[in-house]
């Protein structure tokens, strides 16, 4: 298990490779899709963004609402496709790194690989468990966008997988190949012990 502080630096990405396990503490910012897309649009017309993105870790998560007294409710991940057309150019500005699930489009993995970022994954139904490490969390931009505003959240070792690492590696086309070649090994096995 590795533990990784926030903001990202490359010198800490450059250390991660597909399939560690990580515990991540320091700041996060959620954003799900509508929040991507003011941001972008933002950009386009030469606007600032609603934070500054160097270094930064975005998690694709719009929370549930809090049961009183607590911080944050439910607080698990977005399917990350949702944010592809966006993602490159937050990445071009500084983005270090994301959390979501499911796999990521060529472009997404070429602008990771180009500016030297990480894509985290945590599975889906993990809400509650996700946001029992989130400490603190406030709305900081859109907050007419409701549960898809941009919040600064405050994690302690938020457990994330490393999906696609700084070179590209990617874990959702590695795991089929293992998987795939697992398969023909137990086949042959099969084919050979039946004498054949």
């Amino acid at each position: 298990m590795i533990r990784l502080n926030t903001p990202l630096t490359e010198e800490k990405i450059a250390g991660l490779k597909v399939g560690d396990q990580v515990l991540i503490s320091g700041t996060l910012y959620s954003a799900r899709d509508a929040a991507h897309k003011r941001m972008v649009e933002g950009l386009d017309g030469e606007k600032p963004l609603p934070f500054d993105v160097q270094g930064q870790i975005v998690f694709y998560m719009g929370p549930c609402p809090a049961a009183p007294g607590e911080i944050i409710g439910p607080a698990g991940p977005t399917t990350s496709h949702r944010m592809d057309a966006y993602t490159p150019a937050l990445l071009h500005r500084g983005l270090k790194g994301m959390i979501g699930k499911g796999n990521r489009t060529a472009p997404v993995v070429d602008a990771i690989v180009e500016n030297q970022a990480v894509y985290f994954v945590c599975a889906g139904g993990t809400g509650m468990l996700s946001a029992s490490c989130i400490t603190d969390a406030q709305v900081i931009a859109y907050d007419d966008l409701g549960a898809e505003a941009i919040r600064r959240l405050i994690v302690k070792d938020f457990p994330v997988i490393v999906a696609i690492d700084a070179k590209g590696n990617n874990i959702y086309e590695n795991e089929i190949k293992k998987y795939r070649n697992y398969l023909k090994d137990k086949q042959e096995e099969v084919y050979e012990s039946n004498g054949n």
